[in-house]
């Protein structure tokens, strides 16, 4: 037998014991300053054993960083991670050892996309970071659940930005997934503050407002206190709190109290649900040579919450930046801000690096805004603002499409210009080109939206990608082939580098790709792009390559030629998996999100695969979850997409009520659609309502989202 010793006081809920025939991988650590050895082992089933590396390479990383970054050592003798097939979450802290998700854990380049890759070093971190804040300093009670995952998340993130040398990119991504998801849940019936103050089931409250804005919202503190200033607080905070329960209103008072300032007004964040919007106006006195900001804020809260904005400004004669990055603290519901000394009038560059989870809007209608979004795309010194610009002037053309009135503006000349411009972009920052090519996701441009028709917004989509693919065809395709080449020549085959360099490069060519794909009108487009992405498919080894191309593969249809292409590309996919669990995942997932006029059919067929289960939480996401993200064919008029969600949703309540309760979700949003419809949507919640027996976890959802 053994004995377990952890002289450190935890929670119950962080006891583990696992049992069961694994293989693992291990090596050693040896912490700073005080130079403990820790031994570390990585656990999975026998077969899984050699996909374990990265897992335990990241996890020597994320040692090092938490003690480099915060001066946090870890503290027992021996750190374990095991990794399991079947597992609701992503993962666990539990004390000593971490119980994963395999698609957290498990990776070579095979199977594995880039992204698998970044997100299995930032889930490691995760984990090994809640060590401080989760294990050592924990929470009163489940309301305090962003205590330990909001902070965690940021620290994650964080780490993340220092791994992939760009905190821009890592900006981008964030925030991108935060307007995706967290926007819309802050719009919907399961909206809620961060630390929410009521609950049926906990289950349903480990959420993208918990984690994720509870992560913006100690970013807030970074940005109001700086990175020094953190830092102190962060200090206190552990030196307070170590070994007890705390609350969201502890971590608070030690930020205050370690720089000597009042931010008590910012606990309002904590008990305040929904997405505030920032107005903002200006101008220019040339007499004074003083510039005026005029900020207004509106939210939930009935008091003004503290908000801060950062802003620069430019120079709207020269573009240069002649004030740099500045954060405004914005405490009343209006206020206006004066910057003196400047020669001449200046464009603001508003909210930089995304300094508050709110929505900006100018307070006026501007004719010269989107003239102002052209200058700061291509010239604010901000990367994460400069992306920002580019992915307005896109949101307005789509916008402009979708209604019929784009002919009289001059929207579509700036986003050609600045489309051209990214394209051709110096330097080798990859990442952020390619984030700079990328069009604004369908969900993002749905929280824009009062009523939201998903498949006009989808079409609009298509129209203006397919219409910059056509007018810069040639310099995409030249960019495409000029990547596929500096590729092969940097080393291909089985070499795959997983540097910020190589990741960006494929990033880039397979954003390419996927402009090459999109001009299919007529039958010789159709043969062109499903022959050059067969070829990207048969020519890559690895994951990341070889899945975009099916992606696109799997959306082609038409002419025979084309349909065989995409047909082997699936079968040749599925049988190099070889029942590997996670690629199968993959197979199945990008069958689920096609765009073809029949893939609820196809999606049902597939519910019969012999490798499709319900009782696996991967397997079940990776068809029926991902098919509702698939919006305009869930949506189709019919209502069938609901019908099929609502009868797959009720059999997996038989078995997995957490999993049930967050496919549920795909329904609950109803009031956002057309009153048809919303109509069939809340048919089919009604429908699971009267389900008899229902888990309290889907009876929650469903029941908060049928109140009137």
């Amino acid at each position: 037998y053994a004995v377990w010793e952890d002289p450190y006081p935890k929670p119950s809920y962080l006891f583990c014991i696992v049992a069961g025939k694994l293989g693992s991988v291990s090596s050693s650590y040896t912490t700073v300053p005080s130079g403990r050895k820790v031994h570390l082992e990585v656990y999975s089933e026998p077969e899984n054993v050699s996909k374990l590396g990265h897992a335990l390479e990241s996890l020597k990383k994320s040692m090092k960083w938490d003690e480099d970054t915060f001066g946090l050592e870890y503290d027992l003798d021996v750190y374990n991670v095991v990794a399991v097939n079947d597992f609701n979450m992503g993962a666990m802290e539990n004390k000593g050892l971490n119980v994963f998700n395999t698609a957290y854990c498990l990776a070579d380049p095979k199977s594995a996309t880039d992204l698998d890759y970044e997100r299995i070093e930032s889930v490691i971190g995760h984990e090994y970071f809640h060590n401080w804040t989760g294990n050592r300093v924990t929470c009163r009670d489940w309301f305090q659940l962003t205590l330990k995952e909001g902070l965690t998340v940021y620290r994650d993130q964080e780490f993340s930005g220092d791994m992939m040398q760009s905190h821009a990119v890592k900006r981008i991504e964030d925030v991108s997934s935060l307007r995706g998801r967290q926007f819309a849940e802050d719009a919907g019936p399961m909206s809620h503050p961060v630390r929410p103050d009521s609950y049926i089931s906990m289950d349903n409250f480990y959420t993208a407002t918990v984690y994720s804005k509870g992560a913006e919202v100690v970013r807030m503190y970074r940005t109001l206190l700086g990175k020094d200033g953190f830092r102190k607080g962060m200090d206190l905070y552990f030196e307070r709190h170590d070994g007890n329960a705390v609350t969201c209103d502890d971590f608070l008072s030690a930020m205050g109290d370690a720089n000597g300032v009042d931010i008590s007004q910012f606990s309002r964040w904590y008990q305040t649900n929904g997405t505030p919007t920032v107005k903002y106006s200006s101008k220019y006195d040339e007499e004074s040579k003083t510039y005026y900001l005029t900020l207004t804020q509106e939210s939930n809260s009935d008091e003004p919450l503290l908000i801060p904005i950062s802003v620069g400004l430019l120079d709207k004669a020269s573009g240069e930046e002649v004030v740099a990055t500045k954060v405004l603290e914005l405490k009343e519901k209006e206020q206006t801000f004066e910057f003196d000394g400047l020669n001449g009038d200046v464009l603001p560059s508003m909210l930089r690096g995304f300094s508050a989870p709110v929505k900006l809007v100018q307070a006026e209608a501007d004719a010269s805004e989107e003239e102002d979004l052209a200058f700061l795309a291509a010239r604010d010194t901000d990367g994460f603002n400069r992306w920002e610009a580019g992915q307005k002037l896109y949101t307005s053309l789509i916008f402009q499409t979708l209604e019929g009135n784009q002919d009289e503006s001059k929207t579509l000349d700036y986003v050609e210009e600045a489309f051209g411009r990214a394209l051709n972009m110096d330097g080798n920052d990859y990442s952020i080109q390619a984030y700079a090519l990328t069009l604004p996701s369908e969900s993002t441009l749905a929280e824009e939206m009062t009523v939201v028709d998903p498949v006009a917004l989808h079409k609009a989509r298509g129209d203006v990608r397919e219409s910059l693919a056509q007018k810069y065809l040639s310099e995409i395709r030249a960019k495409y082939d000029e990547l596929t080449e500096t590729m092969e020549s940097s080393g291909s085959g089985e070499d795959i580098k997983l540097d910020a360099t190589s990741i960006g490069q494929r990033r880039l060519r397979n954003v390419l790709l996927g402009y090459l794909c999109c001009i299919k009108d007529t039958a010789e487009e159709r043969d062109a792009a499903s022959e050059l992405a067969m070829k990207q498919f048969e020519s890559s080894y690895g994951m990341t390559d070889r899945y975009s191309a099916l992606n696109c593969l799997a959306s082609m249809d038409g002419e025979e030629s084309v349909v065989a292409r995409r047909d082997a590309a699936l079968q040749k996919f599925y049988d190099d998996a070889n029942g590997d669990a996670l690629v199968l995942n993959k197979w199945f997932m990008c069958q689920a999100v096609a765009d073809l006029p029949d893939v609820l059919d196809r999606v049902k067929a597939l519910v019969k695969h012999p490798d499709f289960t319900l009782t696996n939480p991967n397997r079940c996401s990776s068809l029926i979850s991902a098919f509702t993200m698939n919006a305009a064919h869930f949506h189709a008029e019919d209502g069938e997409g609901y019908n099929f969600l609502g009868d797959m949703t009720a059999q997996v309540d038989k078995l997995n009520p957490q999993l049930s309760s967050r496919m549920g979700r795909g329904l609950i949003q109803w009031r956002k659609y057309s009153e048809e419809r919303g109509a069939l949507m809340k048919e089919a919640l009604q429908e699971l309502a009267d389900m008899k027996p229902i888990s309290s976890d889907l009876f929650e959802v469903v029941s908060s989202s049928l109140k009137e």
